[in-house]
């Protein structure tokens, strides 16, 4: 059973804020844990509480894959009527919707954590500038090694042009490895093609990028190394995507060599 994967404490006085990261602490600061009942599950993975709630649960990213988006409304509805423990994280969003860690009474399954072990659910900040469960990831990771459900389908290949374009407008998950690295006074880019190939390019504003370099990625560490990133796939001059949040960077193989802290460049101003 997947129980508390990101917090053992959530039903806990402490609940989950000691989890919160440092940046955009705010938005993942967790209130006090109560109890409500699942009433109904709207299309995208809206829950709708018997306490009149709406709310969604923290750190999933709904799947856009309609067949996969049913088993996860269908896995979700299954738990119609029963009680759930619920703690709160940050604000309403615009819609009014809250965003909850919710662990099912009966059994203690943690329904994120649930949703993203079997593949019907991806990790995913959202409009937040902080990932709030970050453990989730290492769930997702089981998920796709298994090839669960969205997982049938490996993450796209930042070198794959004609992928990344058929995936234009939507979120993906996509891997290779950074062949530049440049820093500009407003925001980063991560080159994961060449001059004239067509691939991925990720931006990275300047302070996330700061907080980025906060976690020990540095530009000589990022470059050459293999690594996974997620997003909504723009397409510019070629295939883009921004990512807004440290921990979705991630290392999957670090280059053969890396600089030492002294011989990193600093981020210029």
């Amino acid at each position: 059973m997947l129980v508390g994967v990101a917090c053992a404490t959530i039903l806990g006085a402490r609940s989950c804020a000691s989890a919160a990261p440092r940046s955009g602490a705010g938005e993942c600061v967790a209130g006090a844990a109560r109890a409500d009942t699942l009433s109904a599950v709207e299309p995208r993975g809206e829950l709708v509480l018997a306490s009149g709630a709406r709310a969604v649960l923290g750190s999933l990213r709904w799947p856009d894959d309609p067949e996969v988006a049913k088993a996860a409304a269908d896995r979700l509805t299954a738990r119609r009527g029963g009680t759930l423990t619920v703690v709160a994280r940050g604000e309403a969003d615009r819609w009014g919707r809250v965003r909850i860690d919710a662990v099912a009474e009966d059994d203690g399954i943690d329904l994120a954590g649930d949703l993203v072990g079997a593949g019907l659910g991806l990790v995913d900040a959202g409009e937040g500038d902080a990932l709030c469960r970050p453990g989730l990831l290492a769930v997702e990771e089981t998920a796709r090694r298994a090839g669960l459900g969205l997982w049938r389908h490996p993450p796209i290949e930042a070198g794959d042009g004609a992928a990344l374009r058929a995936a234009a407008g939507r979120f993906a998950v996509v891997q290779g490895t950074i062949r530049h690295v440049g820093e500009r006074p407003s925001r980063s880019y991560l080159d994961f093609a060449g001059r004239g190939e067509d691939g991925l390019t990720v931006t990275v504003s300047k302070r996330t990028w700061r907080r980025t370099r906060e976690h020990g990625l540095s530009a000589d560490r990022l470059k050459d190394a293999r690594v996974r990133v997620r997003g909504v796939v723009e397409i510019r001059r070629g295939p883009t995507l921004e990512v807004a949040v440290p921990e979705t960077i991630e290392v999957l193989e670090a280059p053969t060599a890396v600089a030492g802290v002294d011989g990193e460049r600093a981020l210029r101003r």
